[in-house]
């Protein structure tokens, strides 16, 4: 209250959001366009669009300094996943708000604390097995690994994929560019997940002629979304590979 010289109930807001009938944090749209150059653009684009605080009143009003002062003194960032259909790379709801507010909240730590604060660690609650004994807690590195060891990297996944033609060669890419979201808000994605997926969907003459027979557009930019990804320095290939 002091610091921000408010009254006591606007002070103690703590539910943020859009605005009213606005949905999302616009943060999918700069990765999905590779439409962004510093990190920064990801916070503010994310504060910016979830600096709305609800109060008793119900009505949302912008409080954009009082949402990075509660920013900074986030120690974590938490998901819970309850549907084996969906993982944190099959839509990019997850880290348009998941991985948006990871990344606001390391920027308002470094204007608190200075320049090199921590990154927020995120968590990701696995319940799509609680029926057999409880839920599994993993860091996001963990989850994006085993998502791209099950879908990804694993041949039945991208055969059945395949099946479907035009669509399935499409889902290829959106995984590979939600990857590259958490990438961009987290750093949080291993080198090895880009290098895998490079030889197996561009390096493979066999998987790459599949591809762009089967839908060119997205198979373009799984190429193009791979080489983004080493130009910003997520991944560095072999020097055979370059």
């Amino acid at each position: 209250q002091a610091e921000h010289g408010v009254d006591l109930e606007t002070a103690s807001l703590r539910v943020f959001g859009n605005a009213e009938g606005a949905y999302g944090a616009n943060v999918g749209s700069l990765i999905d366009n590779s439409r962004w150059e510093d990190p920064d653009e990801l916070a503010e684009t994310y504060s910016r669009r979830k600096g709305f605080a609800y109060g008793r009143a119900g009505q949302p009003v912008q409080q954009a300094q009082l949402l990075k002062s509660v920013l900074a003194d986030v120690q974590l960032a938490y998901q819970n996943l309850d549907s084996v259909e969906l993982g944190v790379t099959t839509v990019d709801t997850y880290f348009d708000t998941l991985g948006g507010v990871s990344r606001a909240i390391q920027r308002a730590k470094s204007q608190r604390d200075g320049a090199g604060a921590a990154v927020a660690p995120v968590y990701i609650g696995d319940q799509t097995r609680d029926s057999l004994g409880g839920g599994t807690v993993r860091t996001l590195n963990e989850q994006v690994a085993i998502e791209t060891r099950t879908r990804m990297l694993n041949p039945k996944w991208t055969e059945g994929m395949l099946k479907h033609g035009f669509e399935g060669v499409r889902q290829i890419e959106v995984h590979l560019t939600n990857t590259m979201g958490w990438s961009a808000t987290t750093g949080q994605v291993q080198p090895w997940v880009y290098k895998q997926l490079t030889e197996t969907f561009v390096l493979d003459p066999a998987m790459r002629d599949r591809l762009a027979a089967v839908n060119p557009v997205a198979s373009r930019r799984v190429a193009n979304a791979l080489l983004d990804a080493h130009e910003r320095t997520y991944w560095t290939p072999d020097a055979a590979k370059r």
